[in-house]
């Protein structure tokens, strides 16, 4: 983050918010430098690529879905923004501790142990690790004495937009992006690579939860994609990963999504669909909403 927070001081700050006698490099004004590009970033980030992935990705007959709440993309970005800043108070905390130089982070690829061979396995390594590190800690968030605290905030989305990405309870947030950061610190990185990575994180976040479910064959059983994703949410112990399917493979909690077996949330829209084409239009006529809401449940069943 000392590249982000050199150039938001040569070009922002120095000329226009602090005066000249507060050095940059004064461990006060990294901090609230940081805090400002950090929770910046973050809404950057967040409505930027979400409303990209929601206008141009997201298939919208989702939202015909049972588990689909009202008002529930307004209340995924208004959950979002709430919890993003308290999210960057400990984050702010570890790009600190980055910018005063404790952590592993290189300029130059000649400063890296293994040269360019390194820089590529340093990315491949980034990905394994913290996709090993996001499984365990999504699965403890998932025990019993603390899910409700802090990870069923996130599972009120059963099926999700874009927006719920980023819609965590603040420790929860925190907690699954904690590797990120904790990386640098163990390992030699590329501060470019190490920003480069930090985008595709929150894009590959966001990508998995856009309700596009397609992915090449080859790679089903292999990458944990939104159709992976969107089993978790809606059956809860199965498919903790974040890349890859790997750790629940290994830990006994892969489920082939139902999405690509013709079992998804997509298909039990056309099955309602069909229902209401069949039984002519659901408020026709005294007992409709009742019928309605019979089927739906119906539906809730069979999906379970």
């Amino acid at each position: 983050m000392d590249l982000v927070l050199g150039v938001a001081d040569r070009f922002f700050f120095s000329p226009y918010v602090y005066p000249a006698s507060w050095p940059e490099d004064e461990p006060l004004r990294q901090v609230l430098g940081l805090l400002v590009l950090t929770n910046l970033g973050a809404a950057i980030l967040y409505l930027g690529l979400g409303a990209l992935s929601y206008f141009l990705i997201f298939n919208h007959d989702l939202m015909k879905h049972p588990h689909f709440l009202p008002n529930q993309v307004q209340r995924e970005i208004k959950y979002a923004m709430t919890s993003l800043p308290w999210i960057s108070l400990p984050t702010v905390a570890l790009f600190f501790a980055e910018v005063r130089g404790y952590s592993k982070l290189y300029d130059n690829v000649h400063d890296s142990p293994m040269g360019w061979p390194g820089l590529i396995l340093s990315m491949v390594s980034f990905l394994f690790f913290t996709d090993m590190c996001i499984y365990w800690i999504h699965r403890f968030l998932h025990h019993k004495l603390i899910y409700k605290h802090f990870h069923k905030p996130h599972h009120v989305w059963k099926i999700p937009s874009p927006f719920a990405s980023h819609a965590f309870h603040p420790v929860d947030g925190f907690l699954q992006g904690l590797p990120y950061h904790i990386y640098p610190f163990l390992f030699p990185l590329h501060k470019l690579l190490y920003l480069g990575l930090y985008v595709g994180v929150n894009v590959w976040t966001i990508s998995i939860h856009d309700g596009d479910y397609r992915l090449p064959r080859p790679l089903q059983p292999v990458v944990n994609g939104a159709a992976h994703h969107t089993d978790h949410h809606l059956y809860f112990d199965y498919n903790y990963g974040q890349y890859f399917t790997l750790w629940d493979r290994l830990g006994r909690s892969y489920r082939h999504p139902s999405a690509l077996e013709g079992k998804g949330p997509l298909d039990c829209i056309r099955r309602m669909e069909q229902h209401n084409q069949a039984r002519g239009p659901l408020d026709g006529g005294p007992g409709r909403r009742e019928e309605r809401q019979g089927r739906i449940e119906e539906t809730k069943e069979k999906e379970a």
